[in-house]
């Protein structure tokens, strides 16, 4: 028996992957003991002496599982008793350990790594490439496949939490043969899918601030969440400017260079004719102080994102300075 096999890091603080792994411990024992008793504990509020009986082998026999959540909050004396644990483990035990993954209490975390505690991966997922895995990963898990494109499309309609893009992928599974294209996400999601935060951004890297603002509008009105339309503005203006200093080129030669899909490199070629460098520069600003603002700066979300669209076309027109001076207003 190896410490791998009885005690789980965890390490992490996306929400959803933790909770995941914690949920995969439990049914891998229950499997194995269908009558395995499980305790949850937080680390905070939990002593070495309580820990060590939970630890300790019954008299009548029987699989556990302790789970100790937030082990970065835990104390000397319990993290020092996990450690003793994690080297010589209990067959009957299985020790799962929640971490954030943070500085805080990483000498822990390293501990039990050192110890050969098996690791699961549960950190926040906040770059749109690693977002895009995530979704087809999850269409993966349930037993269909999807291409970025109905990724992106699902990404713009559902929005950035994890748990929502979930439960939209297995319902997307569920109610089809599992391979899920742009025009699937667009049957399911009318409305939030055809008018989405990609819809925005896509007219405005063009320049064309009144259908930006009438897209942008029409999202609202249907509920689309304000921060993926922020996160909508960013990429396309990261992605133009990406595309534009990476020289002319095919597509697909550009592709694997800048690590993304020929058809996202081809729409940025696209949109980045027109574009002057000072004008790119402010319209990442202007995107940055909108992405600031709906995320808990502004208390007006849809007025910080009509500033940032009127900024970024103004920037787009070469209107620099114009563009700084709206993208600096308040309300």
């Amino acid at each position: 028996m190896t410490p791998a096999d009885r005690v789980v890091l965890v390490l992490g603080e996306e929400e959803l992957l933790a909770s995941r792994a914690v949920a995969d411990a439990v049914a891998a024992a229950r499997a194995a003991d269908p009558s395995v008793e499980v305790r949850e504990l937080a680390a905070n509020a939990l002593g070495a002496g309580e820990l060590s009986e939970l630890l300790s082998p019954s008299l009548f026999g029987g699989a556990r599982v302790v789970v100790v959540r937030g082990g970065q909050d835990a104390r000397k004396d319990l993290t020092t008793a996990m450690l003793a644990y994690a080297g010589n483990p209990d067959p009957e035990v299985t020790l799962v350990v929640t971490h954030a993954g943070g500085a805080k209490g990483k000498a822990f975390a390293d501990g039990l790594k050192k110890a050969g505690a098996a690791v699961v991966a549960a950190a926040k997922i906040s770059r749109h490439r690693d977002k895009i895995e995530f979704v087809k990963g999850e269409i993966r898990r349930f037993g269909g496949r999807c291409a970025d494109d109905a990724a992106e499309s699902l990404l713009a309609a559902v929005g950035n939490d994890l748990r929502e893009l979930s439960g939209a992928c297995s319902q997307l599974v569920a109610d089809t043969d599992g391979r899920i294209d742009a025009d699937t996400v667009a049957r399911y999601y009318r409305g939030r899918a055809e008018v989405s935060g990609f819809t925005v951004a896509d007219a405005v890297m063009v320049g064309d601030t009144a259908g930006a603002l009438a897209a942008l509008r029409w999202a609202l009105q249907l509920g689309v969440p304000v921060v993926p339309i922020a996160d909508a503005l960013a990429d396309g203006v990261r992605t133009v400017s990406r595309v534009a200093s990476a020289g002319r080129g095919n597509a697909y030669q550009l592709a694997s260079k800048l690590g993304m899909p020929p058809w996202k490199v081809e729409r940025g070629q696209r949109q980045a004719r027109g574009w002057p460098p000072e004008g790119l520069v402010a319209a990442m600003r202007a995107a940055a102080e909108c992405n600031a603002a709906v995320k808990g700066g502004s208390e007006d979300s849809g007025y910080a994102l009509e500033r940032a669209v009127t900024a970024m076309t103004a920037a787009r027109a070469g209107a620099v300075d114009g563009a700084q001076r709206v993208a600096g207003g308040r309300r």
